[in-house]
């Protein structure tokens, strides 16, 4: 069977055509289109989804699969690099801005925030207080278990993989397995 990677090389140049008419419809548009598709599950609704983020996010690249389920919001503020899954039941909120690198896998039922509650104010309720936006990052050639939580203001560095059901609160340095909760380092990727 033909790796999802193969197909696109196979078909880039009609692909490319296909972006480049698709360029002359608004927005709009395609983030209405987005929530429409969310529950198709076939290689048309990904492909349809694919064209929906090359004409709203921020930047995104080539070979970019987003399986159904997966709920985006504030797309305008969310960059991603080339060859990556997001797979279904993920939920991405990209209000404070969030960098996807290239190759990078995001297993099923993931979170990735960009946001947290202000709480500091104890004479108005949290929910009240508003939000405070911190720019979340995944860097290239990383690997995100399923049910993992990446919280607002993280980096993950290049080569590092985050446990199934991890929460990550902090930095996950360079080629680090990192898990639990909150997550921790459990050993190094070594050649």
């Amino acid at each position: 069977m033909k790796r999802k990677r193969e197909i696109f090389v196979k078909y880039k140049r009609i692909i490319d055509m296909i972006l480049a008419f698709s360029r002359i419809l608004p927005k709009s548009f395609y983030l209405r289109v987005l929530k429409v598709i969310r529950g198709h599950d076939n290689y048309l609704a990904v492909f349809i989804r694919y064209i929906c983020l090359k004409n709203c996010a921020k930047k995104c690249g080539e070979n970019v699969a987003i399986f159904s389920n997966v709920y985006l919001l504030n797309v305008g503020e969310l960059t991603i690099g080339d060859n990556v899954s997001i797979h279904p039941l993920s939920y991405i909120d990209a209000s404070g801005s969030i960098f996807i690198g290239s190759n990078v896998s995001i297993a099923h039922n993931t979170t990735i925030l960009s946001e947290e509650h202000k709480y500091t104010n104890l004479n108005i309720n949290i929910k009240d207080q508003g939000y405070i936006y911190k720019k979340t990052s995944i860097e290239d050639n990383v690997w995100i278990g399923a049910g993992a939580r990446i919280l607002a203001g993280c980096t993950v560095k290049t080569g590092s993989i985050i446990a199934a059901g991890a929460v990550v609160k902090k930095e996950v340095r360079s080629n680090a397995i990192v898990g639990g909760v909150p997550a921790k380092v459990l050993k190094e990727r070594n050649s």
